[in-house]
């Protein structure tokens, strides 16, 4: 592994990253490892679950993203009586040619924010299934495609539960990876009063000038594709996921889309580290944020109040490095 050199030339990616991270720390104190992790998710082409509690920057986060690349943004708040046709539009008679026309709704964006997403019942859960997988709506029988750039950022609160509804298992493995955003340390909790208190220093999301154009971040995305894997790497990958299932402490494992997820975040991880090659820290840092959401704990676990996230760092520490 050290003897790996990079064969692609990371220098203008470099650039552009530092200057993404710099201006989101102009917005967003700390919070370091969401921001690499939501990075991650955006190189990789995937699609994000925010959890957190209220008032950690979760939303502000994602718009800022939607900033910085100068992509479309929609936003999409989730209540108990959203239906399906609020998400994904509806065709409307038009008086004038006296045919249908499709009005489209939210979800065509380009990032689409979707807030507190464990909100809406499963009927409106089950409209975004086919949009997070294969990247078009299907409304009337007519297949309309997204763009190249695609993103779902979705959050939702661990606390509150009235008024809340579990999302389903098929939803959650469509989730590239499931970021936890805890409180801020406490250096970064006095930064962030000061910020506000000295409020010249503030920096407004409408002020914000986009770094990454689309054309670019598809660029750099293709470079993720040409990040180098070694086959023991790929078995460290499969033995991971395998392990999942062959856990007493674990109801349902990870499905071979988590290996596909697991594969992808890591090149992409790699790059974001200035690196054409993965290693097995790589894996092993993004393992939790990929595997933690879809694994169903069995009850006997959930009982003795371990998180997947827990059961899933345990099993990664079991399984053997590649030398």
């Amino acid at each position: 592994m050290e003897e790996l050199k990079n064969r692609i030339d990371l220098s203008e990616f470099a650039e552009k990253v530092n200057e993404l991270k710099a201006k989101i720390g102009e917005v967003i104190i700390g919070q370091e490892e969401p921001i690499d992790l939501l990075l991650t998710t955006l190189l990789a082409d995937g699609h994000v679950l925010l959890e957190g509690v209220p008032g950690v920057a979760k939303t502000l986060l994602a718009k800022l993203i939607a900033n910085l690349i100068d992509a479309d943004f929609s936003r999409i708040q989730f209540t108990p009586d959203l239906m399906p046709s609020d998400v994904l539009g509806t065709s409307v008679f038009n008086l004038k040619s006296s045919e249908f026309e499709f009005i489209k709704g939210p979800i065509f964006s380009e990032i689409v924010l979707i807030d507190e997403i464990n909100r809406a019942p499963a009927k409106t859960q089950a409209a975004l299934f086919e949009v997070m997988e294969e990247r078009q709506v299907t409304v009337d029988g007519f297949t309309r495609k997204m763009g190249d750039v695609y993103m779902v950022v979705a959050t939702q609160n661990p606390v509150e539960q009235e008024g809340t509804y579990r999302l389903p298992e098929a939803q959650l493995d469509r989730f590239l990876m499931k970021i936890v955003i805890d409180y801020p340390k406490p250096e970064e909790e006095f930064a962030i009063l000061k910020r506000h208190n000295e409020n010249n220093r503030l920096t407004k999301l409408e002020k914000i000038e986009p770094i990454l154009s689309k054309k670019e971040l598809l660029t750099f995305r293709n470079l993720v594709n040409q990040v180098v894997v070694e086959e023991s790497l790929l078995k460290y990958i499969s033995d991971i996921v395998i392990a999942t299932r062959n856990t007493k402490a674990i109801y349902l494992g990870a499905s071979p889309r988590a290996g596909i997820a697991l594969l992808n975040a890591a090149k992409a991880y790699a790059i974001l580290q200035g690196r054409d090659f993965i290693i097995p820290d790589d894996i092993k840092y993004i393992a939790i944020p990929v595997l933690q959401h879809r694994l169903m704990l069995s009850a006997e676990t959930e009982m003795e109040g371990r998180s997947a996230a827990t059961i899933a760092k345990l099993l990664v520490e079991k399984i053997d490095v590649p030398k």
